[in-house]
């Protein structure tokens, strides 16, 4: 059996953020605007930013998603934390450090976890 390629997909994880930008919708626009440009993306549609969770202080914020001609891009903004939660997923390679990079500079972060995971077809 061999191993095909379907897509790629960064995990970001990152804290300290500056609260203003994770708590904004017109900055997580820009975010997710200039991130697309950045690593070539092609939006598909608008990009949707609800704030919700209010019930729970550990919840609530705001959300991003984000479809891609290639898949999506999705966030979720803990304004408790001042943090952001991060994938980028795409059938289509981008450079990795890149968006990291963008990410953690664009939101002001102090520390950045990531994962980068190769997902595969199987075939015969």
């Amino acid at each position: 059996m061999k191993d095909k390629i379907f897509g790629w997909e960064l995990i970001l994880d990152l804290y300290d953020c500056d609260p203003k930008k994770i708590s904004t919708k017109k900055e997580i626009q820009s975010y997710v605007d200039r991130l697309c440009k950045l690593i070539k993306m092609k939006q598909y549609g608008k990009t949707l930013i609800p704030h919700f969770g209010h019930e729970k202080p550990h919840i609530s914020g705001y959300s991003l998603v984000q479809l891609i001609e290639t898949s999506s891009i999705t966030g979720h903004f803990s304004e408790l934390w001042n943090s952001a939660h991060i994938n980028i997923f795409s059938c289509k390679r981008y450079d990795p450090k890149l968006a990291m990079e963008f990410s953690k500079k664009f939101f002001e972060a102090k520390r950045v976890s990531k994962r980068y995971i190769v997902r595969k077809i199987k075939t015969d």
